[in-house]
């Protein structure tokens, strides 16, 4: 089983949208695939449609009072099934503290699904906490969505820095840009000085208004705009990470 986590320190980078898409190509790929949505604002799971079935169920979890499996619900795409955040994720912080401050806990938990997954994708909250570091831990690949400006270069260094700070494995950090304005000069010009790191993926994401209508069609692009440029450079990114953590 690969856990991949889509992470990022500041929201509004496409970080959900592209768990979306990722795990929707994978199960598309016939990988048993599950996302969990972690992000107490519920975007992956707004985009399939999905609703807790117990109340407060992440609270739960945390608390042995709900075994994991018991949270899982199908999506109407086969292969693809979701953990679907609730309010109770708000306080993620608190509920892990309750644990003993572990850094293993959701590493431990999701062994137990270990038989039943190919891929796990995480939809990560933004931000650094232990949540984050238990998130770091706990994947294979921490996936980074990230802009190609001034701001979001920043927030790239100091996710990197936290991570020796802390000493996670760096090569679990895989970048990808999102967001992407090929027209203009910094979008170019930092692209080319951040490839240099070795870290970013081939293919990024342009600035499209496709991915946008993901909100609007509650879908994946490959389900409502399959032939669209938007669900191309999706398919293309989604082949680069494939060769980087499986092929």
């Amino acid at each position: 089983m690969f856990i991949a986590s889509l992470y990022n320190l500041k929201g509004g980078v496409g970080k959900t949208a592209s768990c979306v898409n990722f795990a929707y190509m994978a199960a598309k790929d016939g990988y048993k695939t599950l996302l969990w949505d972690l992000d107490p604002q519920a975007a992956a799971s707004y985009y399939y449609n999905a609703h807790a079935a117990v109340k407060s169920s992440v609270k739960k979890i945390i608390e042995h009072s709900l075994p994991i499996n018991e949270a899982i619900i199908h999506t109407e795409y086969s292969g693809l099934d979701i953990i679907p955040a609730d309010l109770s994720a708000r306080k993620l912080d608190i509920l892990l503290e309750s644990q003993h401050g572990t850094k293993k806990y959701f590493k431990n938990l999701l062994k137990e699904l270990s038989s039943s997954y190919d891929f796990v994708f995480i939809d990560c909250p933004p931000g650094f906490s232990n949540v984050a570091d238990n998130i770091f831990t706990a994947s294979d690949a921490v996936l980074m969505p990230v802009i190609p400006t001034t701001l979001s270069v920043r927030t790239y260094e100091q996710v990197k820095n936290y991570f020796g700070d802390k000493e996670i494995d760096l090569s679990k950090l895989m970048c990808f840009f999102t967001m992407v304005d090929i027209r203009k000069n910094m979008h170019k010009d930092t692209m080319q000085h951040l490839h240099k790191d070795m870290r970013f993926f081939e293919h990024y994401i342009p600035h499209l208004s496709d991915i946008e209508k993901m909100g609007i069609r509650n879908a994946p692009l490959e389900v409502f705009a399959p032939s669209s440029y938007a669900a191309t450079c999706y398919r293309a990114l989604w082949g680069d990470i494939k060769e980087g953590v499986i092929e």
